[in-house]
């Protein structure tokens, strides 16, 4: 599918449940784009998949989803202005409904690997129509109602109710294609009621009264629609062609060289022709008598250029023939074969070659030489000779593709804008590439721009969560205001350097020596710190600080803490840096957290137990772990080794009881 469609899912889905919705759904259904590109194929299992990530995070069903996607579509492609196409196709709901088809053929210009539906009106009445829904693709029948739906309440006013009264091959859920049980290709059909006040068109459009003026016309020689129509056929009840145009004969005979000519006229159009739109149509009497609103392609069917089909045709005996002459189709296509034969001496072969062969497949690959001709008109029912016209022309896009079917300007119907439309095409379509070109690079640069912006967001978190805990920064991006907030008790930590610089030295080559180790050491420390157990508050000059307890509660904030505390001293030791020591203190209490500052913010603990786990570190000795009696107590009872080391005069709190931290619990 086009990344338009999933353009539309995106952009309602964020506004109708919000951007969190979206993520999560990405997420379910592990999908890595940011953006959708309008021009760019994606999977289309990517669409149910959505649907069914949404109906889980909404609890909506799955049909609802899918039915949403669709109105999201039609509500969507209005940026693109295909609205006023819609808009254009008639004043009727029903003049869509005929008009979908023809809607897709023209979007094939724009959307070339367009995999679109078919879709025929079968049939209408007051109280609304039937539609007939072809595609290749399962899970879609949902998808289609909320369209149909969507285009009636937006471009036309009506309120429609639209239910499924047969279906066949289709698979909710899945995108992926019918599942087939037998050989061949199967097709998902499925057949929609659509309930709507349609009397005003059966009034004006169905249920009409010729003028009697047109009544009196003389009837038209069926000739005369030959010469205006040179690619136009005539089908009668068993739809076997019984008239055909001048060019279209010549064609077939030039694409089917080694053929009777006068096999065309008497044989089953199916036998000459592929109709590649509307997909697997039956075609029969009954059926194309109802789709001559619809707008048919059809491919001619050519045997290719050997040596077989050639010598055939140059051999071949016209004027023993019955009632045959060589008219100047058969004389164009003998002359034409005969130079082909003559430029092409060596070249063609009597049959498969050993390069013919595809060696993958086994099969014969395709012939390289003239590519089939594609036919795009409407059937028309004429009363006087109960047969089907098809009224066409050929669907030739530029003249690189007029020349590779063999046909030139000439050949294309005078009146109409075939010709003109050729040269157009060839004249733009240098200009639509280089559009197409433009507009995918910057694609392409929006999708790196967002991705580089995503990579500087995830730089830009991980800096500020160096700074702020991510929760307290979490909550200020909620709000402007500062976080302040008090624990009833947590454990500070406090580090000292020691050793590592004279502060009355100038010399500049052991300051720098005096940085490098303390990155070391305090680079260690940082090893040591498990979130969320341990925070690291900040370093001040040789001092290191931490807590636990905070802005994570946790009950065992002593125990973490001493265990940090030893870890460190034997990763210190670890380093051997000579003539570095460290020591430690450590103290339990309440305290007041908070972000301060402007410019730098940072998240910084107040109280008197911090002053007290300063005071533990500053008077504790080397190598050391200096605990307050408060977190001895804590520690002792649940298995921790501590010896007391009696009253130490502690600066601005006098003489306290102190303990060394020795060892941790035994395993």
């Amino acid at each position: 599918m086009y990344g338009m469609l999933y353009e539309s899912v995106q952009h309602y889905v964020q506004e109708e449940y919000g951007m969190d919705v979206w993520k999560k759904v990405c997420r379910i259904v592990d999908c890595k784009h940011n953006s959708f590109k309008t021009h760019q194929i994606y999977p289309d299992k990517l669409m149910p998949d959505i649907a069914a990530a949404l109906s889980a995070c909404t609890g909506e069903s799955f049909d609802f989803c899918m039915n949403f996607f669709g109105k999201c579509f039609v509500r969507f492609f209005s940026n693109f202005g295909y609205d006023k196409m819609i808009r254009s196709t008639g004043r009727y709901f029903c003049d869509f409904l005929q008009s979908i088809d023809n809607i897709h053929l023209i979007m094939r210009f724009t959307y070339p690997k367009m995999k679109s539906p078919s879709m025929q009106l079968t049939s209408m009445d007051e109280g609304g129509a039937v539609i007939l829904y072809r595609s290749g693709r399962t899970g879609m029948s949902k998808y289609l109602i909320g369209q149909m739906t969507e285009v009636a309440r937006e471009f036309y006013g009506l309120e429609i109710k639209a239910y499924v009264i047969e279906s066949q091959n289709d698979i909710s859920g899945g995108t992926a294609g019918p599942i087939k049980m037998t050989e061949g290709p199967l097709t998902v059909i499925v057949k929609y009621r659509l309930d709507f006040d349609n009397s005003e068109y059966m009034a004006k459009r169905v249920n009409t009264v010729a003028h009697p003026s047109q009544v009196k016309m003389p009837a038209v020689d069926l000739n005369v629609f030959l010469e205006l129509f040179p690619f136009t056929f005539v089908l009668n009840h068993d739809m076997k062609i019984t008239h055909a145009g001048e060019k279209v004969v010549e064609t077939w005979i030039m694409h089917n060289p080694g053929a009777n000519p006068k096999a065309f006229i008497g044989t089953h159009v199916t036998n000459l022709f592929y109709c590649r739109r509307p997909k697997d149509t039956t075609i029969d009497w009954d059926t194309l008598i109802q789709m001559r609103t619809v707008l048919f392609e059809f491919e001619l069917i050519r045997t290719g250029h050997n040596r077989l089909a050639y010598d055939a045709v140059l051999n071949m005996d016209f004027e023993n023939y019955d009632d045959m002459l060589l008219n100047e189709a058969q004389a164009i296509a003998l002359a034409k074969a005969q130079e082909f034969s003559d430029n092409n001496v060596g070249d063609i072969d009597d049959g498969p070659s050993e390069v013919e062969i595809d060696p993958a497949t086994g099969q014969r690959r395709a012939s390289q030489g003239l590519r089939s001709i594609l036919l795009k008109g409407q059937m028309f029912y004429i009363k006087d000779i109960d047969s089907l016209i098809f009224l066409c022309s050929p669907l030739i896009e530029n003249l690189d593709e007029l020349h590779s079917i063999g046909l030139y300007l000439n050949d294309l119907n005078p009146h109409g804008l075939s010709r003109e439309l050729v040269m157009a095409g060839w004249q733009h379509c240098s200009k639509l590439e280089i559009m197409f070109e433009k507009e995918e690079q910057r694609s392409d640069e929006l999708e790196k721009s967002l991705e580089l912006a995503d990579c500087w967001k995830k730089q830009g978190d991980e800096l500020l969560y160096s700074m702020i805990p991510r929760p307290i920064a979490e909550r200020m991006r909620v709000s402007n205001d500062h976080v302040c907030q008090s624990f009833e008790e947590v454990s500070v930590i406090f580090i000292e350097v020691m050793n590592i610089y004279d502060s009355g030295s100038t010399n500049v080559q052991e300051a720098m020596q005096a940085v490098n180790i303390l990155n070391q050491v305090f680079s260690a420390l940082d090893e040591e710190i498990i979130s969320p157990f341990v925070y690291k508050v900040e370093t001040v000059g040789m001092v290191y600080m931490a807590v636990s307890g905070a802005p994570d509660i946790n009950p065992l904030h002593a125990q973490h803490a001493c265990d940090m505390a030893l870890r460190v001293i034997k990763k210190v030791k670890s380093h051997n840096l000579p003539d570095v020591a460290i020591r430690v203190g450590i103290n339990s209490g309440p305290v007041v957290a908070g972000v301060v500052g402007l410019k730098v913010p940072r998240y910084c603990l107040f109280g008197d137990t911090v002053n007290t786990a300063s005071r533990m570190e500053s008077s504790c000795d080397p190598w050391k772990i200096q605990l307050s009696n408060y977190t001895a107590e804590k520690v002792r009872d649940v298995g921790y080794k501590v010896e007391p080391r009696g009253r130490v005069n502690v600066k601005g709190k006098g003489e306290m009881e102190t303990f060394w931290l020795v060892e941790g619990p035994e395993d």
